[in-house]
């Protein structure tokens, strides 16, 4: 079965599995914590280089305060009951998004877990927070712009591969497959300019109950899809053919 180098996750579903429970939203977090680390687990068996998650947008910021206070807790607790995990299996921990906004505790937690896992290889563990792309994309134009300004760049050097250099995902493939669970069929401001050759599988199920057996059935379709990126499906089968590759 064909795995994706580089799988993205929208972890959606937390509150409303807590609700149908009539339990607190931040009881389905801490659940939704559980799902983490059992599908951390499976890709880093099944063999996924990159996995980015999506914890906490930009637009979190504006839920009540104790929820958000709680899961910033939430967060820093994850990293720090994980930290001997990643470093036995491998894992490379690293944040994508204004983590200028995060409390200052979870800021410091953060840049242990980071430097602590810099050297592995097995796996890279991203988590998106405090990310909208949006706002990655308006950086990284104000960022190219300050170049331009003072001299260091010109306009006519600005590409696409320059444009890449100043998001917060450089240095990583981009997402050969992005999964959102819950049954919601939207991207949410994730990763705008990253996906746009991106396959997307949507998911009923909730992240709490979201399990390897889920995962499966998305990476089997992800196996099943003929990735074009505008090409024809000829000259996708002769370049597979010419690498002694299945194009299927």
């Amino acid at each position: 079965m064909r795995i994706p180098r580089h799988l993205a996750i929208i972890m959606d579903g937390n509150g409303r599995w807590a609700e149908q429970r009539s339990l607190p939203r931040i009881a389905g977090h801490h659940r939704g914590v559980e799902t983490v680390q059992a599908v951390v687990e499976e890709c880093r068996t099944l063999g996924v280089k990159y996995l980015t998650l999506y914890a906490f947008s930009s637009e979190n910021w504006g839920r009540p305060d104790e929820e958000v206070s709680a899961l910033m807790e939430l967060l820093s607790r994850y990293l720090e009951s994980e930290l001997d995990s990643m470093l036995s299996r491998n894992i490379r921990f690293q944040v994508i998004g204004e983590s200028s906004r995060l409390p200052v505790g979870v800021r410091e937690t953060l840049q242990r877990v980071i430097d602590l896992t810099s050297a592995n290889t097995e796996l890279v563990l991203t988590l998106a927070l405090s990310y909208g792309s949006r706002n990655e994309l308006v950086r990284a134009a104000r960022a190219i712009a300050s170049e331009v300004v003072s001299g260091r760049r010109t306009v006519e050097q600005i590409d696409d591969a320059l444009f890449d250099e100043f998001l917060d995902t450089h240095g990583m493939p981009d997402p050969d497959l992005l999964i959102r669970t819950s049954g919601e069929m939207r991207i949410s401001n994730f990763l705008l300019w990253q996906m746009a050759y991106t396959e997307l599988y949507f998911s009923e199920a909730l992240w709490p109950e979201f399990s390897s057996e889920e995962l499966h059935v998305a990476f089997r379709e992800f196996a099943r899809r003929q990735r074009r990126f505008g090409l024809t499906a000829a000259q996708i089968c002769n370049e597979s053919e010419n690498r002694g590759e299945d194009s299927h």
